[in-house]
């Protein structure tokens, strides 16, 4: 390390159980956060503060209004651009020593081993269950340490998976919660800040090879009273046995913008809902029926369930959410408009009046 490294670390260096080796893993090491969200901000920026060699950021998502209450590492000026590539700018600010590798995709089953391949330990700050499985699968087939948080309202929780040989994510959950996202019923901005800093705490603990790692252990806490509990759950051996990624994918029926407007142009009774903020629907709209996504759970049981209804967002990220918490409340005929407004916007070949 040079000066401006040593210097910089200083404070780890000075920890007995750190040290001056201690720090030269972390310089070594090898990072993949998959989500660059509530959880992924925190833990990137401690990770980055930290000194953690190469970071590698995996979100295929762009910035949007409603990210702004807790993702501490996007401002205004960054609405619409993607997650990934705008983190590893504001990080490279806050250290110019570390690697920031751009991954401005979503993981899929497709791409998930050859992304994580590369990479000493993966943390998930993913916000779905489709998401979670695969990682977790991935990183089982490819042995790698997986660092875990989720939140939900008031409360968190945060374990690893998959060290060194001991219990998986489908060891602790065999079967994907019934707990609508976040983004449906909403989250206390600071929670993921606190979620990000304690699942950061355990890569730097794994990194280093000091304290007592939580494998096998959930780790959960409610901010309202500041409750903290664990349990500790066993490894079931055939949930380590894993040969191909088989992640359950949520199935989200979409309309292509041409295939919309030819299901508009036929059906009169289409519903066209917006699901993105006030603000964002002021600046640009298609004319549709504006309900955010944030107030859904509280607005749904007005929308007809005798008619089709095309969902969508900015660019097609929210809309899925939405289809998907409508399905669940049992409505057939729903859609979400496949890249959002942005695709309407782009589109070569429209033919549709926009209000």
């Amino acid at each position: 390390m040079n000066e401006d490294e040593l210097k910089r670390y200083s404070r780890h260096i000075r920890l007995p159980e750190v040290g001056l080796a201690g720090q030269e893993r972390l310089k070594n090491a090898r990072v993949a956060v998959v989500g660059a969200g509530g959880l992924g901000c925190p833990v990137l920026q401690y990770l980055t503060a930290a000194g953690v060699g190469t970071l590698g950021i995996i979100d295929g998502d762009t910035v949007e209004l409603s990210n702004l209450q807790r993702q501490i590492l996007f401002s205004t000026a960054h609405m619409g651009r993607n997650k990934a590539e705008v983190a590893a700018e504001v990080l490279y600010q806050q250290n110019p020593h570390l690697d920031y590798t751009v991954h401005a995709c979503f993981l899929m089953p497709e791409n998930a081993e050859m992304i994580l391949a590369s990479y000493d330990f993966v943390v998930d700050g993913s916000d779905n269950f489709a998401t979670r499985y695969l990682v977790n699968d991935a990183c089982v087939l490819l042995n790698k340490p997986l660092i875990f948080g989720s939140i939900y309202k008031f409360e968190g929780q945060v374990s690893v998976f998959n060290y060194q040989g001991g219990p998986t994510y489908r060891c602790l959950y065999p079967e994907p919660s019934e707990l609508e996202a976040c983004s449906i019923v909403g989250v206390l901005g600071v929670l993921p800040g606190l979620t990000g800093c304690l699942m950061a705490t355990e890569v730097i603990k794994l990194i280093t090879e000091i304290g007592e790692p939580l494998s096998g252990i959930i780790l959960t806490f409610n901010v309202l009273n500041f409750s903290f509990s664990s349990f500790s759950f066993a490894l079931n051996p055939e949930n380590r046995r894993i040969t191909a990624l088989s992640a359950p994918v949520e199935i989200i029926p979409e309309l292509s913008v041409e295939k919309w407007l030819a299901r508009m142009n036929a059906d009169e009774s289409l519903l066209l809902l917006d699901v993105r903020e006030p603000q964002e629907y002021e600046l640009d709209h298609l004319g549709g029926q504006l309900i955010p996504l944030s107030e859904l759970s509280d607005s749904y049981e007005s929308l007809p369930r005798d008619r089709t209804i095309v969902v969508h967002c900015q660019s097609g990220v929210r809309s899925k959410k939405a289809v998907q918490f409508l399905q669940d409340k049992g409505f057939t005929r729903v859609y979400s408009l496949r890249g959002g407004i942005q695709a309407v916007r782009d589109s070569a070949n429209l033919t549709f009046q926009f209000p």
